[in-house]
């Protein structure tokens, strides 16, 4: 069995149950090399964020009960493909983070001082 280490090579801890997030859907933000969208970082569902990413067509704030999606809300927490944290990054809006649960291979996309920056924890 893989042990799933975060940015700080300490086992993932998990990122969120309700709704249950994660490429997988175990709460964690596992990755491995079917998950080509790496679904590495744990972060906290803000209304601007929620916005940026339906605009540019990846619209997480709509139930999809045909998928068990209940939409996400401002305050959920959320296993994001890192690309698309580091572009919110860039255009100002990117949702703060949990590093304890966000998984090393963020860091072959995002650097560990734009996570720190952006962090509401200091595992």
């Amino acid at each position: 069995m893989t042990t799933h280490r975060n940015i700080f090579g300490q086992p993932l801890q998990i990122c969120g149950s309700d709704p249950v997030t994660g490429f997988f859907r175990t709460g964690c933000c596992e990755v491995d090399g079917t998950d080509r969208g790496v679904h590495a970082v744990c972060a906290q569902m803000t209304p601007e964020f929620l916005a940026f990413t339906k605009g540019r067509g990846n619209d997480l704030s709509t139930p999809r009960p045909e998928f068990g999606f209940p939409g996400l809300k401002p305050g959920d927490r959320w296993c994001l493909c890192a690309a698309r944290w580091r572009e919110a990054l860039a255009a100002g809006c990117a949702p703060p983070v949990y590093l304890a649960c966000t998984h090393e291979r963020a860091l072959d996309v995002v650097s560990l001082d734009d996570l720190k920056a952006n962090a509401l924890d200091m595992a």
